[in-house]
């Protein structure tokens, strides 16, 4: 019954949008009302009492539910958490995080315990709080003569399709031309090994032998992992400590830009499609996680120019 009286709601106020783009809308509704019933707990009474479980995909994790439990330790209601594999850095400030699940799920993103799922077109967050991990994880192990700069790419399944935002072999050729001799560049483009899966096959570009025979000043973050001179966990820890020494990012939309985004410093996105665009998560969301310039291309023709205008004659 109340999703039928939301989704009226919404059709009466976004009734021309596409219908695919008209459920977040009754989603983030969905949500804000959920959320109702713990006003007393979290603003009166605060009792320990809040146990946040996710078994959704990586990007949603990071904008909605890491600052989500962040925001409840914080407020002092914290109890618990519960998510993937190599998550515990992550909710570094969770005093019982538990490592329950070991693949991700589309259907895990639809938890209405949250305050918001997926897109929302109401990003002044309550209940949401930036999380400090670039304080937390900043290190001396990770320091070089020249600036860091992660180029951090994908070549994954999307929708069910080919890959459609990715940088291809040409685009980091292009890249590494222009940056190599200002920056330390650090590619990272995980391995499955490394990171939890989710239903998004990853594919073989052939660009780290490409690297290896073209660039081999550029590093790649599977090789440091595997020095792992910084003790790290797991990969998603080394990430953490690589990135907290960066402030100069290139990445790919979803969980890779989501990532690179709460480091500060500048992160150019390249996202050719999405409902991101319709959202405007790159002008309303991003910027949140850290204060980072984020910079959003639409198209290799965008990257080209960013990279030109931010990178190289900044």
């Amino acid at each position: 019954m109340l999703n039928k009286i939301l989704s009226l709601i919404v059709w009466i106020r976004y009734g021309r949008l596409p219908i695919d783009v008209r459920y977040y809308y009754r989603d983030t509704y969905y949500c804000q009302v959920v959320q109702l019933k713990y006003l007393l707990k979290d603003y009166f009474f605060k009792p320990k009492y809040k146990e946040l479980s996710f078994q959704g995909e990586f990007a949603p994790e990071l904008q909605f539910v890491l600052p989500f439990a962040y925001w409840h330790f914080k407020n002092g209601t914290l109890k618990g958490t519960h998510s993937s594999r190599y998550t515990k850095e992550l909710y570094f400030f969770s005093e019982n995080h538990e490592e329950r699940f070991d693949t991700r799920s589309n259907e895990g993103n639809y938890n209405y315990e949250m305050p918001r799922v997926l897109y929302s077109q109401n990003y002044d967050m309550k209940k949401w709080l930036p999380v400090p991990l670039k304080e937390v994880y900043k290190n001396n192990v990770y320091q070089y003569d020249k600036p860091i700069l992660i180029i951090a790419n994908r070549y994954n399944m999307e929708w069910d399709g080919p890959p459609v935002s990715f940088y291809s072999i040409e685009m980091l050729k292009f890249m590494l031309d222009k940056l190599k001799d200002r920056f330390t560049i650090i590619y990272n483009r995980p391995r499955p090994q490394n990171i939890t899966m989710d239903n998004s096959d990853i594919y073989d570009m052939d660009e780290f032998s490409w690297l290896a025979s073209e660039y081999p000043e550029v590093i790649l973050m599977e090789d440091l992992f595997a020095r792992n001179e910084g003790n790290a966990r797991n990969f998603n820890h080394l990430q953490l400590m690589v990135y907290a020494n960066a402030s100069h990012f290139i990445s790919i939309h979803g969980g890779t830009a989501t990532l690179a985004s709460y480091f500060g410093g500048i992160n150019l996105i390249l996202s050719k499609k999405g409902p991101e665009h319709h959202f405007k998560c790159f002008e309303k969301l991003y910027p949140k996680f850290s204060g980072a310039r984020i910079l959003h291309a639409k198209s290799d023709e965008d990257v080209k120019a960013y990279v030109d205008s931010y990178f190289v004659n900044a």
